[in-house]
């Protein structure tokens, strides 16, 4: 169960992060908003690594905090990570050794602080110039509303096939493993278009990665997610 967790997890952040992605590049390209980019306070190979292990950093915490809020035991959290590091060829010995040297600290702390604050404070997330980003709030809007198309594509058996459509354009996007996710996408298709509305229902995706802050209580509904 854990590795299709795994699966369902990933695909799913795929659609909606990547479909996020997509719309403020249309609201950047239209001077929209408050739609901004990062930068690097230097342009030295050093600082390009520092981001690298910055972002690798806030995705494993992310990841290991969803796990923990699924019951999971520390190892399986730490066999997911491990191999989320596999896939990432160049970093991965670096991405294992990173999750091998602060999982203990990151058990002890990632309740009671964010993926981000906890990269800050062991010292992954240091350096980097940044222009305004987004406000929250519209990220969160937007990611909740790729949730709720979801959804309602879901409740229709005549557009159920518009969300394995959405995964498979999501599997565009990770370059050298398109065939992997497609052949992903295809093999899990049918388990996802069973259980995905439950699982959409009953866990609150667009926290998980970020989008929006989390709340103290996750509560179903569209109207209740947009107050978050």
């Amino acid at each position: 169960m854990v590795g299709l967790r795994v699966r369902l997890f990933l695909l799913l952040t795929l659609v909606i992060s990547f479909t996020i992605t997509d719309a403020r590049n249309v609201a950047t390209e239209e001077n929209i908003g408050d739609t901004s980019i990062a930068i690097e306070s230097k342009t030295s190979t050093s600082n390009v690594q520092k981001k690298q292990f910055c972002q690798l950093c806030e995705e494993l915490a992310a990841e290991a905090l969803f796990y923990i809020g699924e019951n999971e035991t520390q190892a399986e959290i730490v066999g997911v990570l491990h191999q989320a590091c596999s896939k990432l060829r160049s970093l991965k010995q670096q991405c294992i050794t990173l999750v091998d040297y602060y999982a203990p600290l990151l058990f002890l702390e990632i309740t009671t602080i964010s993926p981000e604050q906890f990269c800050e404070k062991v010292n992954l997330c240091k350096d980097t110039a940044l222009i305004r980003l987004p406000k929250l709030g519209d990220v969160c809007t937007l990611c909740h509303q790729v949730v709720d198309e979801i959804l309602a594509k879901l409740e229709d058996s005549d557009t159920q096939l518009d969300v394995i459509e959405m995964l498979l354009k999501a599997c565009t996007k990770v370059e050298t493993y398109v065939q992997q996710c497609k052949k992903l996408v295809f093999e899990y298709g049918p388990l996802i278009l069973a259980d995905l509305d439950k699982f959409l229902e009953t866990k609150d995706i667009c926290t998980s990665i970020h989008a929006c802050k989390a709340s103290k209580g996750f509560m179903v509904g569209a109207e209740a997610r947009y107050s978050a």
